[in-house]
Order: structure tokens, then C-alpha cells, then sequence
């Protein structure tokens, strides 16, 4: 199976992943400031209306007037005294008050600090929060009386604070806390969307734009590297992708030229060098001795099959064959019959259809030189076509010794023979296997080779279907 890559492999995509996760960590951040600062601002709401009762309730209690000598007259006193009775919920006390309810440690580190801003020190703070059945007030009968509904209870959270102002003196207070703020989690994803969209949009955009012309230029590379020719890649895009596409376009122009300039080289070689070896030929006609005749033209037809090995390995690559659908079996069927008419000891093992797109000729020729090699150092060829999935294995086994692990990589080199004697009676000059190889190549297939394990090689052509 397959394993899942979550990290997209194209240059697009990374950009693209990249930019996301940073706008993720920036919002992260921005929301956990933002959570900070609300918490303190609700706590601050929560707080600030009980600290500020307490305040005003020391500033009018009585015995900070009594006594006072700065010419204010009584008529003063009670004007504060009036302002006292506003503070209904305020008590003086000469005990630490009880207080009910679920304690808030925030709320007293906030108020501690609100009476040291305000310049008040206090010996001692406790605060707590409670929910309390509030009866109907005055204003929602009125409202029910107007509306016709009945009016109900309901309950309220209330904030108690009390402050030890003086050695042994208590103050409390109690104020309704607020329903808590609407969360914004959700405000706060929304803004994220539309941030993503707004940035990622346009890098999307840019990224396609920057990707096309790579996309294109990386396939007219393969398509280079496989065929030897390829079409002129369109230069457009950014600044540097023109650039690298004008570069790619004129490397592309010199190499194609130079390909060119070496097959008519080579096409000039093997005429300049057929024409001697035919008038070579001509002339063993006149040698007397009938077995010095026979060997001038067996070594004349083995520098034919050698210069024709070298050129074509030379212009493996660039071939001129169309490719077209065949089926390989009966291809196969075909090159077992050419070497059962000549007496070579091949078979062929029944086996269903197997249609590939290939180039006939070249597929003709690799399986020859395998059957060749087969029949030579094998004794005998075992030839079948096996469809497995979406590949295709042409199969050719003998009964030899078959070919060292060591040595099997080393085969497929050009010029590189099993039989180093060099002898031109147990083998040809080494280019079989080579040819062989890079017509697989240029088909996306693969040479295999393998021993074995009731003695011989078996040597495949692996094509896909």
C-alpha cells in the first residue's frame, strides 16, 4: 500500500502549505492576546462597581467625619450622611464577614490593585460570587401589566467584597455581576476565512501562474531525455521563469543540433565503411581455397553485424519507428518461428494476449539478441509473455550456468562479454544486452535479469500494458 503523504511534493503546494501554517500560528497568537485582554477587561467590569461602592461608603462612613476640626459645619456631615443611604448594600463591620458562594481569587487580586492605584491601603480582602432568586421588581410589573405576562422570578450572580480597611474593621459590599460577553470564537474563526482568502487567493494565483511554465518545461525535459527531441517550451511567467525557459529552449536548440550533426556522422561511418567491407566481399570470390573463403566472409559478416550493433546503440534514443499497439505474444510467436526455420533449439510456451503500445522493430531486435544469447550460452530458450497487472514480461530462460551476481550489472555495459576470451565463435563483441537496455529505455520498460533456480538465466522484457 501506498503510504499517504500529507506534505504536497509540488513547489506550489509547499508555498502554499506554508503560508497557511504561518497565518494559523499568527492567529493563534493573536487570539490568545485577544483572550488575555478580554479576561482582563471583564474582570475589571466584574470588579470595579463593588471596589467603587466600597470607596464612596468610606469616604461618607461617619466616624471619618466625627471630630473633624476644619470649620465645615454639621449641615456638611449630613449632606454625606444622605449620600451614605445610597449604599444600601454596604455594611460596616467589627468582625471578618462570612461569605457564601464560590471564592474569586482574580477579583481580589484585581480590587488589591484598584485600591493601590486609587492610593487606599488595605490590610485584607476576601470575595466571593453567589447566585441569588431575585423577586419581581417595580418596573417589570409595570412592564407585565403593560404586556399581559406573568411576571417570574428570576436569578442573578452577585459579587461580595469584603475589605479590612483598619486593624479589626471590615467593609462589604455586593454588586450583580454581568452576563459574561458573547464568545467570540466564532467571530474569530470567520476572520480567519476571510484572511486565509484574502491571502491565499492571490498566492494561489501567482503559484499557478509560476507553476505552468515549470510544469511545461519539466515536461519537455522528460520528454527530451526519453526521445532525444522535444518541443520549444513558451516563455512565459515571472522575469525568472522566462529566463530559465529561454536557457532551457537554447540548451534544447544546441544539443538537438548536435544530435543531428552525430547521426549524420554516423549515418556517413556506416556507409563509408559498408562500401569497403561490400567490395571486400567481392573480392574473397577470387581466393582459391574454399575454407579461406569461407572464414574471409564469416569475419566480413561479423564486422557487418558489429557496425550495425554500434550504430544502432548509437542512435538509441531517436528512433524513427512510430510506436503502435501490437500484441506481444504474437510477436514473439513471430521471432520463435524465424529461429525454429534456422534449427535453433527455441520454444515457445502457450500464453493469452498482450497488447502494448511499443515501436515492433526495436521489441523484434531486443528479443533476438536475447534468444541469441540464450541459444549460445544457454544451450536452448524457454521463450513466454506473462500480463501481470499493468506490466507485460517477456521472458526468455536457457539452460546454462548462468551469470555470477556479481557480474550481473556489469553485462548490460557496452562491449562487456560472460566469455572474456574474445573469441568471435562463443559470442559477439559484447553489445547485445547494452541494446537491449536502452531500447527498454526509451519504451519506460526494464532489462531484468536473474538466475534460475533449477540452473540457467532468465532474462525479461519488462513492458507496461
Amino acid at each position: 500500500m501506498k503510504r499517504l503523504r500529507l506534505w504536497p511534493q509540488g513547489l506550489v503546494g509547499q508555498i502554499i502549505a506554508l503560508v497557511a501554517i504561518a497565518l494559523f500560528v499568527a492567529q493563534a497568537i493573536n487570539f490568545g492576546l485577544l483572550l488575555r485582554e478580554r479576561n482582563r477587561l471583564e474582570l475589571t467590569s466584574q470588579t470595579a462597581p463593588v471596589v467603587y461602592r466600597i470607596i464612596n461608603a468610606l469616604d461618607v462612613r461617619p466616624d471619618r467625619w466625627a471630630g473633624r476640626e476644619d470649620g465645615r459645619d454639621r449641615s456638611d456631615r449630613g449632606e454625606r450622611r444622605d449620600d451614605r443611604r445610597d449604599d444600601r448594600r454596604v455594611q460596616f463591620l467589627t468582625l471578618k464577614p462570612t461569605l457564601e458562594g464560590k471564592t474569586r481569587p482574580d477579583v481580589e487580586r484585581r480590587a488589591t490593585a484598584m485600591f493601590e492605584d486609587i492610593g487606599i491601603d488595605v490590610h485584607a480582602i476576601a470575595a466571593t460570587e453567589d447566585s441569588r432568586l431575585m423577586p419581581v421588581g417595580r418596573w417589570e410589573r409595570i412592564r407585565s401589566r403593560a404586556t399581559g405576562e406573568t411576571p417570574r422570578d428570576h436569578r442573578v450572580a452577585l459579587l461580595r467584597l469584603a475589605v479590612e480597611y483598619e486593624p479589626g474593621k471590615w467593609v462589604s459590599a455586593e454588586t450583580r455581576v454581568g452576563s459574561r460577553p458573547p464568545r467570540f470564537g466564532g467571530w474569530l474563526i470567520g476572520q480567519t476565512l476571510i484572511l486565509y482568502v484574502i491571502v491565499l487567493a492571490p498566492l494561489l494565483w501567482v503559484g499557478r501562474r509560476l507553476a505552468r511554465p515549470l510544469r511545461q518545461l519539466t515536461g519537455s525535459a522528460q520528454q527530451f531525455a526519453r526521445t532525444g527531441a522535444a518541443d520549444p517550451v513558451d516563455e512565459r511567467g515571472p522575469g525568472d521563469v522566462r529566463d530559465l525557459t529561454m536557457a532551457f529552449n537554447a540548451m534544447r536548440a544546441r544539443i538537438v543540433a548536435m544530435l543531428d550533426e552525430k547521426d549524420r556522422m554516423l549515418g556517413a561511418i556506416g556507409h563509408d565503411l559498408r562500401t569497403p567491407l561490400a567490395s571486400l566481399r567481392v573480392r574473397t570470390e577470387s581466393v582459391e581455397d574454399e575454407g579461406e573463403r569461407a572464414r574471409m566472409s564469416e569475419t566480413i559478416d561479423e564486422m557487418n553485424r558489429m557496425l550495425e550493433d554500434i550504430l544502432s546503440l548509437a542512435r538509441a534514443g531517436r528512433s524513427s519507428e512510430s510506436p503502435q499497439k501490437v500484441d506481444l505474444s504474437s510477436l514473439a510467436d513471430a521471432v520463435v518461428d524465424d529461429f525454429i526455420e534456422l534449427g535453433s533449439p527455441v520454444d515457445l510456451i502457450d500464453s493469452d494476449r498482450a497488447v502494448a503500445f511499443v515501436r515492433p522493430q526495436q521489441i523484434r531486435r531486443a528479443l533476438r539478441n536475447l534468444i541469441e544469447n540464450a541459444v549460445v550460452y544457454g544451450d536452448r530458450a524457454h521463450v513466454s509473455v506473462i500480463q501481470d497487472g499493468d506490466m507485460i514480461h517477456i521472458r526468455v530462460a536457457d539452460e546454462g550456468p548462468g551469470i555470477a551476481e556479481d557480474r550481473m550489472a556489469e553485462m548490460l555495459e557496452p562491449f562487456t562479454r560472460l566469455e572474456g576470451s574474445r573469441n568471435r565463435e562463443t559470442g559477439g563483441a559484447g553489445l547485445g544486452l547494452a541494446l537491449v537496455r536502452a531500447i527498454m529505455a526509451e519504451h519506460h520498460g526494464e532489462l531484468r535479469l536473474a538466475n534460475r533456480p533449477e540452473g540457467g538465466l532468465e532474462a525479461s522484457l519488462v513492458l507496461p500494458a
